[in-house]
């Protein structure tokens, strides 16, 4: 199955107020494993950016003043993502912002259904626990050391190794592994070279035991093996 993480920048919380998706970054997985394909993109949002939210993922307007417009990238963009199941944290929000931009080319929005929400996963799997995506890092283990500032692909490609914690750990592609990676083992045997040689010893039975056996045998009433 296909399925891809995502995760976007964008210069405030609504878009119905204005504001504008900067940075869009994709992780492409299937059957819970990365393929190595991604699709990342910063936009000129027409508009200034807010020092708070600059504050957080470092996108200045000086840096986004000669990037694309989201109208030129959509087509690339939606060719990357197909009709294949989106996955973010918080998804509405993303998908709020995808579908402003979307709507404001002229395009089609992606249909909610595709959604997939790490939060509500991680509410379901840990509730009461902290649901941000550095506290899931920290719970699992996933190094985020070279985060200094969200980004979106960054975030994305984080996000891919909390999905499939959430989802049910690495042990979900066990089976494509078998099916594609022959597994060769080797057996090595010790021999003690100083060990002294010993004939074999008989093992047939004597004269007299089988006499024994025989005598043994006739004392058996309605033996199975008469029948």
């Amino acid at each position: 199955m296909r399925e891809i993480i995502f995760d976007t920048e964008t210069t405030g919380f609504d878009p119905k107020n204005g504001d504008r998706m900067v940075e869009i970054g994709c992780v492409e997985m299937v059957n819970r494993v990365e393929t190595g394909r991604t699709y990342h993109a910063y936009f000129n949002p027409e508009r200034s950016m807010p020092a708070e939210a600059e504050a957080v993922h470092g996108l200045s307007d000086a840096f986004l003043a000669d990037k694309p417009l989201f109208g030129a990238c959509a087509q690339e963009f939606l060719a990357f993502i197909e009709d294949s199941p989106m996955v973010a944290h918080n998804a509405s929000f993303d998908f709020n912002f995808i579908n402003a931009e979307l709507a404001l080319v002229g395009l089609p929005e992606v249909s909610r259904e595709r959604m997939v929400d790490t939060v509500a996963l991680a509410k379901a799997r840990h509730p009461g626990s902290k649901l941000s995506l550095d506290a899931l890092c920290s719970r699992y283990g996933i190094d985020r050391s070279h985060r200094t500032k969200h980004g979106a692909l960054l975030d994305a490609e984080l996000l891919a190794q909390v999905y499939v914690e959430l989802r049910g750990g690495r042990q979900i592609g066990l089976e494509l592994v078998a099916e594609t990676t022959e597994i060769v083992s080797e057996t090595k045997v010790l021999v003690r070279k100083d060990r002294p040689f010993r004939q074999p010893r008989p093992h047939a039975a004597t004269q007299a035991e089988l006499a024994a056996h025989a005598a043994f045998l006739a004392t058996v009433d309605t033996p199975l093996w008469g029948a």
